[in-house]
């Protein structure tokens, strides 16, 4: 008796599933949370209160483009580039809702 080889499809169908589910636990949830960090940079504004990745917090005193003056300790102001802020701690009563990644 002679075994049939499986076809191409059928051979196909484990690696695609397998892709699928690559894409579903690891690519879409790591881009909605790219795109959640973008929204929260771009919202950054004067007042706000930020954690930088040097673990520097401060508050927000300009913000010029891509670089944002960010206001440590009481005459001590230092430029950050935007990409370097982690998270937005505490906003002022004029924007009450806490800005974190997820």
């Amino acid at each position: 008796m002679e075994q049939a080889t499986p076809s191409f499809l059928t051979n196909m169908i484990p690696i695609a599933l397998i892709l699928v589910i690559f894409y579903f636990t690891l690519i879409r949830p790591q881009q909605k949370q790219e795109k959640e960090r973008k929204k929260m940079l771009a919202s950054i504004d004067r007042g706000h209160k930020v954690l930088t990745a040097g673990g520097i917090i401060g508050m927000v005193t300009a913000v010029r483009g891509e670089d944002i003056d960010v206001k440590i300790a009481e005459n001590v102001k230092v430029t950050v580039a935007r990409s370097y802020i982690v998270s937005v701690l505490k906003d002022t009563a004029d924007n009450p809702a806490p800005q974190t990644p997820s």
